[in-house]
């Protein structure tokens, strides 16, 4: 008797079907398996039927026109499942992924490790850039609530030069429960999730990175016990850590200021986005003393970001007098907390002394991602 593989692979012909689900009257079927060229009336075990179909070898007249529009249409998105920008969600979305976040994060915290909604579940995880945080917090939080992450690295995929994006999106949304990415292009995560039939997470591009202001707003709603109405300032380049701020801002209400080096701001575009959301007080200067006066939060980042790295002395030169120094917090006041996303060059974009001061939330910052990106994927897949 064929086994269930070499029958369904033989099968190349049409069937019809028999109430009980299984095949009636082949119309032809391939020899190479070992069965005859002909035509004849046979029961196929339920297996082999099911093999047989998936492999899309047998075309039955039996099927009705619902079940084949809804096997096309389950390879595409229905609705907003992917993770870009944070202004791609409303306020109240964004809200409720925060205090998920919280809860996650308590129940890991005490100890709890009954909390397994990924059980069974995969996400790969593409690297155009390495990163220490971005893999960890991504692959340990997937695994202590049930699931199994791969690591993709730069030279696994080479995503862009030896296989299209679009192929890539393709192939691994077929393996995979969800995707993430963290690329230079922000154009490359945009057509991974054009492309991908299951949710596509930025992990961080050149444009933004809503993950680590996700973690930052959960961060600061921990210890000032709001995010609403506050003052966040920056200080530094006009980055992607920058637009990902202009992009909350536009849809939750709170001042924010980004002190920044003449010909350093950040995108126009983004800003006027922002501006023109009315939700938000945005500033755009170049003195940064006057920024941090009254900041409830003084943000940093180093001032050449991967791939600028050849510019570093010249961003150096340009960058004189933004350093966050003790100096500097002191004009912002006493109850102004420090923040940083990591990796810091210490005694460049902010002293050894800030970095390390009680007020500083750096490290309990670098921690929420985990909980920040957990919440985000169980959003994402309805969990």
């Amino acid at each position: 008797m064929a086994t269930t593989a070499t029958a369904a692979a033989a099968i190349t012909g049409s069937a019809s079907l028999r109430s009980d689900g299984t095949a009636l009257s082949l119309c032809s079927y391939d020899s190479s398996g070992g069965l005859p060229r002909q035509a004849l009336d046979l029961r196929l075990h339920p297996s082999i039927w099911a093999a047989a179909r998936l492999r899309g070898r047998i075309s039955c007249s039996a099927l009705s026109q619902s079940t084949v529009s809804a096997s096309k249409s389950s390879e595409l998105k229905s609705g907003p499942k992917d993770f870009l920008h944070i202004s791609d969600f409303d306020k109240e979305t964004i809200l409720k992924i925060i205090n998920r976040a919280a809860e996650v994060k308590a129940v890991l915290k005490s100890g709890d490790r009954s909390f397994l909604p990924f059980k069974g579940r995969t996400m790969a995880m593409i690297f155009a850039k390495p990163s220490m945080r971005t893999r960890v917090s991504f692959e340990t939080g997937f695994f202590l609530l049930g699931g199994h992450a791969i690591y993709l690295g730069p030279d696994d995929i080479q995503m862009g030069k030896r296989e299209e994006t679009r192929d890539v999106a393709r192939v691994l949304s077929r393996y995979n429960d969800i995707l993430m990415a963290r690329v230079f292009s922000h154009q490359d995560i945009l057509d991974l999730a054009a492309f991908s039939s299951v949710p596509v997470i930025n992990g961080l591009t050149d444009y933004n990175h809503p993950c680590q202001i996700m973690a930052d707003a959960l961060t600061i709603i921990e210890h000032i016990g709001q995010l609403e109405g506050i003052k966040v300032v920056y200080v530094g380049d006009g980055n992607n850590i920058v637009h990902s701020w202009l992009l909350l801002a536009s849809i939750v209400p709170f001042h924010f200021v980004c002190a920044c080096p003449k010909g350093f701001e950040p995108d126009e575009k983004t800003v006027e986005k922002a501006k023109s959301a009315g939700i938000s007080k945005i500033e755009i200067t170049n003195d940064p003393k006057e920024a941090v006066k009254g900041a409830d939060v003084v943000y940093s980042d180093v001032w050449a970001s991967m791939g600028q790295k050849e510019e570093a002395s010249y961003r150096k030169q340009k960058f004189q007098g933004f350093q966050i120094d003790e100096a500097l917090m002191e004009i912002a006041g006493p109850k102004a907390y420090f923040m940083h996303c990591l990796p810091a060059e210490r005694g460049v974009e902010v002293t050894n002394g800030v970095i390390e001061a009680p007020n500083s939330i750096v490290f309990p910052q670098a921690e929420n991602r985990m909980h920040a990106q957990n919440a985000i994927m169980l959003h994402l897949l309805g969990l």
